[in-house]
């Protein structure tokens, strides 16, 4: 599943819960194990054969099942009043909001260019996901920086990338908001995007130096384009925001590729155990013996010894 169809699927995802009744009782009760080490951070939609439908059903599931983090990056576009009803929900449950989208455009030109109505369009997104972050408690926003331009020297684009998101994080930075830059792979899913790589975006987060700008780890991505994860993380660590995860090839579960993820996670933890790891992928299997793969993955593999 493609970064656009991640989105379009968390647009979906509630909207009609506004006139739909939160039911009485989930489908189904996950097996209490505790609260996992990791900030792991399901989606709307990745439990809702054994949760049920109703957003809310699916919060309580997820928190009740050990996780504490929980991420939508299609909030920005739900309507205000379910917004506003996920946030107390979540708020009630003890779960940390993660990341929404607050700009990606896969098909055009954006941060890579100089022009001003471009220019003011990105800065109007960053004005519009202060007030959603604000709703929804959340302190990161999901930045991709748009494709690159054919025409123009590799370096003026870096420059013009660079300048607009210092315009950006001007506005995100009173509002306490993190954009997190998404480095996202152009071999499997993404071909023509600007940002790819993590020592690319480290460099461009340091010539941007704002608390504001940071980078958005896809471990699914960066196993594609470069690998390295372990050593990457460690040269970059200043500079991550936020982890995202999905196992390659397949984008599914941990535990389903070639990603050793016990060893990954151990290490998030040794490193940062504050930081939220998106659990952006789909399932290897469907229903609900799909879903109870997913608990079981991730139980697996947070099961690395302190």
């Amino acid at each position: 599943m493609k970064r656009r169809e991640f989105i379009a699927s968390g647009v979906a995802a509630g909207v009609g819960a506004l006139t739909m009744a939160s039911s009485t009782q989930v489908t189904a009760q996950p097996e209490s194990k505790g609260k996992f080490k990791l900030k792991y951070a399901p989606h709307f939609g990745m439990f809702e054969n054994l949760a049920g439908k109703d957003p809310i059903d699916q919060l309580k599931f997820i928190a009740d099942a050990g996780f504490r983090a929980f991420e939508d990056n299609g909030m920005k576009d739900k309507p205000v009043d379910l917004q506003e009803k996920i946030a107390a929900a979540m708020a009630n449950l003890n779960l940390e909001m993660g990341v929404f989208v607050a700009t990606a455009d896969f098909q055009n030109v954006n941060f890579a260019s100089a022009k001003a109505d471009i220019r003011e369009g990105l800065l109007k997104a960053m004005h519009e996901a202060v007030q959603v972050a604000k709703r929804v408690n959340a302190k990161y926003t999901t930045v991709v920086p748009g494709c690159y331009d054919k025409g123009l020297e590799w370096d003026y684009q870096t420059a013009n990338v660079i300048d607009n998101l210092k315009r950006c994080a001007e506005i995100l930075e009173p509002a306490g908001i993190v954009m997190v830059l998404e480095p996202l792979n152009p071999w499997k899913d993404h071909p023509g995007l600007f940002l790819t790589k993590v020592p690319q975006a480290y460099m461009i987060c340091k010539a941007v130096n704002s608390p504001s700008c940071k980078i958005l780890f896809d471990i699914y991505h960066q196993q594609i384009t470069e690998g390295n994860l372990i050593p990457n993380m460690n040269k970059a660590l200043s500079e991550i925001g936020y982890f995202q995860v999905g196992d390659n090839p397949g984008r599914n579960e941990p535990g389903t590729g070639e990603i050793n993820y016990l060893n990954v996670f151990k290490h998030i933890n040794a490193i940062d155990k504050t930081k939220i790891v998106g659990m952006e992928h789909g399932n290897s299997k469907p229903g609900k013996e799909g879903e109870q793969a997913v608990l079981d993955a991730y139980r697996k593999m947070d099961s690395f010894e302190i």
